[in-house]
């Protein structure tokens, strides 16, 4: 079986993903790397081919203008052509959407590249996806990863004017997508139980047909603090970042407490350093390192960044914080980041995610592969995730006595952080598998495209499109002239 996966936004290399560049680089962009190479190991999957958008930026990694890059035999980055030349956030995109179906369309013809299925991944993708799946008579299948209707929610409750985050988000256009998707979509994909309820409120969400299938983890980069390490580049990425963090911190040996998230309103670290800054307690036991992206400069930041870190920026100097707080301006997301989960685990930290909500939380996964104990939001993915885990405890993210309490209870009972540690541990493998997760999804998506399309393969139809005259599609910038 060959399959095409679509995620149109962020960038997408074969190594070294430059994840925490920016709000559209985050938790989805790892997800679908990893989901690809693991359905590309199946002996029964063909192909796999990852549609995403052609760049051609002298800002970005020249790597982003190939047409074609090869990870494997079996797997390669499909880039297509379409918005221009230069990296846009998603945003950014909607407008542009129809032209790559119809660049994807006739790249499909022209490479004969004969797809089972399509799985889009977010809003944008899923609008693609369907169009696109109806020009080739084939199934699709569809992962949110986060919901426009959630987003607002939240951004309502901090008082973003309501005009101003429909036009800056575009969400007429993604609520639109989202309902088309869960009307069409042979499957929709979750990570959690609760994820399928948050489509609650979406009218199509009766009709949609789930499978909750948790992602898996890169197990080989993520492994306890006490395993011992022999590599030249962990024992490296240990010391670059004890040298690092000993610039913000002035005891850098007291236990960390640690964040890991975009620079996004969504993720409430503001919320986590008024925690810290107003308990004398937490801050005379532990340091906060909260790594929220890479920066250059602030000010010439995206506008919905560069708040969030002029304010995180502000509250340190508001709560006197100084030698207590790293914000560090860039961090190696391949060997630093898994490292910065050892360290904090080996002095005896907690890792806090309190976003006000979670669709999933992968860096839960993370830190609790690394032996590292939590303290997460209860909204969204990580009431299930440490329900299997129980690799941490939940509080209320917009409680703050709560997150003090929650955090001063793991760093100061050793017996409770030492149980947290230790389950976390036994627990991520039994759960959080990619090739239970690849087996799990070929077979969810064999019964339920089976339902929809009679004849399974759909070969009959597929080679009908292929064999079709092409059709003629005007370019970007030609439908621009012709305007």
């Amino acid at each position: 079986m060959n399959i095409i996966l679509i995620s149109l936004h962020g960038l997408f290399r074969a190594t070294d993903l430059e994840i925490g560049r920016d709000a559209d680089n985050g938790g989805q962009i790892v997800y679908v790397m990893e989901l690809a190479r693991i359905l590309s190991s199946l002996p029964e999957v063909g192909r796999v081919h990852l549609f995403t958008r052609l760049i051609d930026d002298p800002n970005l990694d020249p790597a982003y203008a190939r047409p074609v890059e090869i990870i494997n035999e079996k797997l390669d980055i499909r880039r297509i052509s379409f918005g221009g030349q230069l990296y846009l956030p998603k945003e950014q995109l909607w407008p542009h959407l129809d032209a790559f179906v119809a660049n994807a369309a006739e790249y499909i013809r022209a490479e004969r590249l004969a797809p089972d299925w399509l799985h889009s991944h977010y809003a944008d993708a899923g609008y693609a996806a369907d169009r696109l799946a109806s020009r080739l008579s084939i199934p699709f299948v569809h992962t949110g990863h986060s919901l426009g209707r959630r987003k607002l929610e939240k951004l309502l409750a901090s008082g973003v004017d309501r005009s101003e985050a429909m036009q800056r988000f575009r969400f007429a256009d993604r609520f639109a997508a989202e309902e088309t998707t869960l009307r069409n979509a042979a499957l929709i994909v979750c990570s959690t139980s609760q994820e399928i309820d948050s489509y609650g409120d979406y009218p199509g969400a009766d009709t949609a047909r789930y499978a909750v299938i948790p992602p898996g983890l890169d197990q080989l980069r993520f492994t306890p603090y006490h395993q011992a390490s022999s590599r030249t580049e962990q024992n490296l990425a240990r010391a670059t970042l004890s040298a690092e963090l000993g610039r913000f911190l002035r005891d850098p040996a007291k236990p960390m407490i640690l964040a890991i998230s975009r620079p996004d309103q969504k993720k409430n670290l503001r919320g986590l350093i008024e925690a810290y800054g107003s308990d004398p307690a937490l801050r005379r036991i532990a340091n906060l390192v909260i790594v929220a992206g890479h920066r250059d400069d602030v000010l010439t930041m995206p506008p919905g960044e560069r708040d969030v870190l002029l304010e995180l920026l502000t509250l340190v100097d508001r709560y006197d914080l100084y030698g207590s707080v790293a914000l560090p301006k860039r961090h190696d997301p391949v060997e630093g980041v898994p490292e910065l989960y050892r360290l904090a685990a080996s002095g005896g930290g907690v890792f806090v995610n309190v976003a006000f909500t979670e669709p999933f939380g992968l860096t839960l996964l993370e830190a609790a592969a690394s032996g590292l104990p939590v303290v997460a939001t209860d909204q969204g993915g990580p009431v299930e995730v440490i329900s299997h885990l129980q690799s941490g405890l939940l509080v209320d993210a917009q409680n703050r006595t709560a997150i003090q309490d929650a955090i001063r209870a793991i760093l100061t009972d050793r017996a409770l952080w030492q149980k947290l540690s230790t389950m976390a541990v036994s627990n991520i493998g039994a759960y959080y598998s990619w090739h239970a997760h690849a087996r799990r999804y070929v077979e969810a998506v064999r019964v339920h495209t089976q339902k929809l399309t009679p004849q399974w393969p759909p070969t009959r139809s597929m080679r009908a499109y292929l064999d079709s005259p092409a059709r003629h599609v005007r370019t970007d910038e030609a439908k621009r002239v012709a305007a």
